[in-house]
């Protein structure tokens, strides 16, 4: 399936967290979690008999990595405001996530709240995040990167906290300045896609939650991808308002595999 071409807004992803919902419903649940593990499973236990990707499923291994890392489970995350997605790649155990929005806004600074700012940045816009991601042992957010949106706001600047776990980011610069080549990296290390023709990142630096370093994106436009470390990770994001995606590798979508039948 090829690509639309669109950007995704936040108010795509909350649709498609509510439809992969349903899917759950009518595929095999959570096929491989009984016990409530989230290390060492295989793609296949992330998908029904019929080759749906199984939301349920995934978000139950995420509560397993929450549980063993101490972080707390709180009930917006039992809502559809805790998305998950393969990116129709059906191999979620190596490329996929789980996310959710704690914030996502955007406005004028004279048309917010009580609408009673008059000052001279009254008809100036501000946008503004707060998201969390959720990646299983070994499990890569693919490759990416944010434009500038119709809407008139510019390409997203992002800062990532590793908060559980540990993390590679990659990136086509050397923006932080610790990065190392990837092509340094021993070949079953480096990460999914690379070699690749559509493949863009170029360097790799390695953040954890004992340091507390932040990695920061200061490249507009860029193209970047991370991937948790062996015992998975959370990742707190602080950025400008999202309000565009795109991914490197082509046919490749923020959305769920369905059934091949």
């Amino acid at each position: 399936m090829q690509g639309s071409g669109r950007g995704v807004t936040r108010r795509d992803m909350l649709k498609m967290a509510a439809g992969g919902a349903a899917v759950a419903m009518t595929s095999g649940g959570c096929a491989g979690l009984s016990g409530g593990g989230y290390k060492g499973l295989t793609s296949a236990s992330y998908y029904g008999a019929d080759g749906a990707f199984d939301p349920e499923a995934a978000k139950a291994a995420y509560f397993a990595m929450m549980e063993a890392f101490g972080y707390p489970i709180s009930d917006v995350l039992r809502t559809d405001a805790f998305w998950v997605c393969d990116f129709l790649q059906r191999d979620y155990a190596k490329l996929g996530m789980g996310g959710i929005f704690w914030i996502n806004a955007k406005g004028t600074y004279g048309g917010s709240g009580a609408k009673a700012y008059a000052g001279e940045f009254k008809d100036g816009s501000f946008g503004y995040l707060g998201h969390e991601i959720y990646l299983l042992p070994g499990q890569m957010l693919p490759e990416h990167h944010h434009i500038g949106g119709a809407e008139g706001y510019g390409p997203k600047m992002e800062s990532w906290h590793v908060r559980y776990g540990t993390v590679e980011f990659f990136g086509e610069y050397k923006g932080a300045g610790d990065e190392t080549p990837i092509g340094d990296m021993p070949e079953s290390e480096r990460p999914w896609g690379y070699g690749q023709p559509w493949f863009k990142s170029k360097y790799v630096a390695k953040r954890t939650s004992k340091s507390g370093a932040l990695y920061t994106l200061v490249d507009p436009e860029s193209w970047h991808c991370q991937r948790a470390g062996a015992d998975g990770a959370i990742v707190t994001e602080y950025a400008t308002y999202h309000n565009h995606v795109t991914f490197s590798k082509p046919g490749m979508e923020f959305d769920c595999s369905k059934a091949t039948g």
